[in-house]
């Protein structure tokens, strides 16, 4: 850790001056953006983001209800049958965070705001650190435009975008509170981390924290060892209470999701006897053996190949992505394929099942990389180089088992999360900044050489002489992994997994050799592509330590070299072929299935789409689906659908009130299903059963329309019991997300069923206003014990954890806020005194 000035040097030029510079950067990075998604900005199109259109199924009700009645809904029964909005779309009053992030977006539209967000977070890093407003463009260019960023934003995940937008904030905080102002520094960390944490991608904030805590271990280490450990804990404590604050402002966020994922998929099943392979098959492994994350398959299902390493520098090394054009210069055009198929070819051939592109950082970035692991100092470049080496062995996954395997069982909460190849954001991070600082290192202002005699040149500078080598070796090595890549691949045969579909769908052996010819043709061209680059990086790097090229145009050079290289490998994914006229809105008219049902006004029933009914949200938009598209539904409902609804038990169906079926067919595109049990029903007949097993077995035989199996072992208080229902009758009388009234009159007391999924954090129960307790029933309905005669109930979802939460938050917000304002006063002190000790001296 460097020492610490009490006092930042303060130029003497006009404040104007000292400003203009970033005005102009940030300018530039608004230019950027829009020209980029110039399609939005200028041509009234959308960008066609799967994940964000099945966000806005699922979120329609939430939405919608928020609109009306001007408070949010925590339950939505729109998906799954109904579970939580925490995961789906809830605000939080307390969280001011969300103005913050409104302000620094400057009113730029969704994805357009996220590629500024990255330039902007990443210049503000740079611009920390020290690094000239000019080279620190380069390093946000190369930040904000790796090719991860926007493949992303292609397929609509815009809260992991936005969570490595602010990633450098974190990191620049962190560096400024341990090498330069540690009061700054501890600010801005916390603002970074507030704004990450608050986007709520929690996989992208853990790998984030992995660099924290690998930078911190090489701190302590070098505090311990130059005896500066008094010093370390005290700066590390401010960023403890930085991270308190940041965690403060989100806890409402924070604390309803932790509530909520130990009943999510992500936690284990209650169940000890795992679900069948497929129906009709045997069961699989023992569930019982699996941990409370998810399952190791599946989060190492998709895992980069040790391989595909080299996409990092070379982009097409695997074939790019797994549907790529081709042009009509292609060996599969020569060979004979007609035009229309080569729009979207299986170019890929690496391990993975699917991708949507390689992860490429850049020729560029990664020759100033390897600079960097020259000419940075050594703590800087062990921290970087360690969380970049980490970064790739995590996302081997199932290709590195020894190590990630390890890793999975013992590294706290690492389990709850799923592709591990997204640990290459820990590079994603590392790299551009190692690469930045090291060309800051090199376009630095030198002191003159010693004067020369009239009509020479004027000799090199010492450390110009000393870093020219390093310069040359980082170019060497940066080519020479090119060169190999290039060699190696006449030892490859571009055979791909699924060049054998291709033979069962008629591609002849001719058209076979040409689609792996043209895999070979994307590698080599992209690795004359890389060399082209990384001359031109070196050129330019070498002519300026040889004085022939001042600093200005070099790092304007530079900055033109990164964007130009990432750019034009962004298009491949983010293209102008993503974007469409059709609105979100547009997207989700009813078909002639939706105008069907939406003619019956009943207050609730469920609809199945048997057009793949878990994987979409379509249906969600419009009915309260039994299907959805969410990454963690309730794990008692995904029992259900494993063991019950994927056989198409009917009377699980009744149970859960599936009204309509939408089948598909343009001649019957719905069916009404008469067997439906509505919203609620009296049962004659209790039936306890020993364990969860037991009570998901009981499903397979039992007629839920007269039969309640109930787990003993969870409500031992309900006995079993049969009951007279003749005569009794209960209806649902008022519908909204998160409270249910219903009116019932029994001729004797008895036990309810409601088609209403079970959640205890959260619903309550009310027989005439009064509180009364319910259980769970038929493993996932709620039942409830009523008294005879006509009588109320109400069911509201009134969960603790939100309003707690909520407290919480906005406590965090004004101690947040406060915090800034005087780090604001003591900004402005410090400038006040600075200036006062200038005149005097001058």
């Amino acid at each position: 850790m460097a020492a610490v000035a009490s006092v930042a040097p303060v130029s003497s030029a006009p404040l104007w001056q000292r400003v203009l510079p970033h005005v102009l950067a940030v300018l530039f990075f608004v230019v950027l953006a829009c020209v980029y998604f110039s399609p939005i900005m200028f041509e009234g199109k959308t960008l066609a983001q799967h994940d964000i259109t099945q966000f806005q199924g699922g979120a329609h009700e939430a939405q919608e209800y928020a609109k009306a009645m001007g408070k949010e809904a925590l339950w939505t029964n729109s998906m799954f049958s109904g579970m939580p909005t925490y995961l789906i779309s809830l605000h939080f009053p307390g969280d001011w965070s969300t103005y913050l992030q409104k302000a620094l977006t400057l009113g730029l539209p969704a994805v357009v705001a996220n590629l500024f967000l990255a330039l902007l977070c990443g210049y503000i890093l740079l611009v920390a650190l020290g690094v000239r407003p000019l080279v620190a463009v380069a390093g946000a260019v190369a930040l904000g435009f790796s090719s991860y960023n926007l493949a992303i934003l292609a397929a609509g995940h815009n809260t992991k975008s936005l969570a490595l937008a602010y990633a450098p904030l974190v990191l620049g905080g962190l560096l400024v509170t341990y090498r330069r102002d540690k009061w700054l520094g501890a600010a801005l960390f916390a603002v970074g981390l507030t704004l990450n944490v608050h986007v709520n991608h929690l996989q992208i904030t853990y790998y984030l924290l992995l660099l924290v805590a690998i930078f911190g271990v090489i701190e302590l280490v070098s505090a311990a060892r130059t005896g500066r450990l008094p010093e370390f804990l005290k700066r590390t404590a401010l960023l403890g209470l930085g991270a308190a604050l940041a965690v403060g402002v989100s806890f409402g966020r924070l604390y309803t999701t932790a509530e909520y994922s130990k009943y999510s998929n992500r936690g284990p099943s209650e169940l000890k006897i795992a679900a069948p392979t497929a129906p009709g098959q045997a069961p699989a492994a023992n569930p019982a053996e699996a941990g409370s994350g998810v399952d190791r398959d599946y989060a190492f299902q998709y895992s980069y190949g040790v391989g595909e390493t080299i996409t990092l520098l070379i982009p097409n090394f695997y074939g790019g992505a797994s549907q790529m054009p081709l042009s009509t210069d292609s060996n599969l055009a020569k060979a004979g394929l007609p035009t229309e198929y080569l729009a979207g070819m299986p170019t890929y051939w690496g391990q993975q099942s699917f991708t949507a592109g390689p992860v490429y950082m850049g020729a560029v970035v990664c020759f100033l990389f390897i600079l960097g692991l020259f000419v940075v100092d050594k703590r800087t470049r062990y921290w970087l180089l360690a969380g970049t080496i980490l970064s790739i062995l995590l996302a081997w996954g199932k290709n590195f088992e020894t190590f990630n395997y390890l890793i999975f069982d013992l590294l706290p909460g690492y389990n709850k999360f799923r592709a591990v190849s997204m640990a290459l954001v820990i590079a994603q991070l590392a790299m551009p900044i190692l690469g930045a600082l090291a060309l800051s290192r090199v376009l630095r202002p030198r002191l003159a050489p010693a004067p020369t005699l009239p009509g020479t040149k004027a000799p090199l500078s010492a450390e110009a002489l000393a870093l020219l080598p390093k310069v040359l070796y980082a170019g060497a090595i940066a080519a020479g992994l090119c060169v190999l890549a290039y060699l190696a691949s006449f030892s490859f045969d571009f055979s791909a997994p699924i060049d054998g579909e291709l033979t069962k769908q008629g591609f002849t052996p001719e058209l076979l050799g040409a689609l792996r010819a043209d895999r070979a043709d994307l590698l080599r061209n992209d690795v004359w592509r890389g060399l082209l680059f990384i001359g031109g990086a070196l050129g330019v790097l070498y002519f300026h330590l040889r004085g022939q090229l001042k600093m200005v145009p070099a790092a304007a050079l530079m900055v033109a070299l990164v964007l130009v290289d990432l750019w034009g490998v962004d298009k491949r994914y983010l293209g102008e072929n993503k974007f469409q006229r059709e609105t979100i809105a547009e997207e989700f008219q009813p078909s002639p299935a939706d105008q069907l049902i939406l003619q019956d006004k009943d207050l609730s029933y469920r609809v199945l789409n048997l057009q793949n009914p878990f994987n979409e949200a379509q249906t969600s938009y419009y009915h309260k689906s039994i299907g959805g598209y969410h990454g963690a539904k309730l794990r008692r409902y995904q029992d259900l659908i494993e063991r019950q609804i994927s056989t198409n038990n009917q009377q699980v169906l009744n149970m859960l009130n599936m009204r309509y079926l939408i089948t598909g067919d343009a001649k019957q595109p719905v069916q009404r299903n008469p067997g439906a049990l509505g919203n609620a029903w009296f049962v004659s007949e209790v039936q306890p059963v020993a364990s969860p097993d037991a009570e998901m077995a009981a499903l397979s035989t039992i007629s839920p329309a007269t039969v309640a199996v109930v787990d003993a072992s969870k409500f031992p208080q309900q006995k079993a019991a049969t009951y007279n229902i003749a005569g009794s009758s209960i209806a649902l009388t008022a519908y909204s997300p998160d409270e249910l009234k219903y009116r019932y009159n029994a001729t004797q007391a008895g036990l309810v069923v409601f088609s209403e999924i079970y959640y205890a954090d959260g619903w309550q129960a009310f027989i005439d206003g009064k509180p009364v307790p319910h259980i769970r029933a038929d493993y996932v309905l709620r039942a409830l014990q009523v008294p005879a005669g006509p009588h109320t109930i109400d069911f509201k979802f009134e969960p603790k954890s939100y309003a707690v939460g909520n407290g919480v938050s906005l406590a965090a917000s004004i101690a947040l806020l406060l915090v800034l304002l005087g780090v604001a006063v003591y900004v402005a002190r410090r400038r006040e005194r600075t200036a006062e000790e200038l005149a005097v001296a001058v």
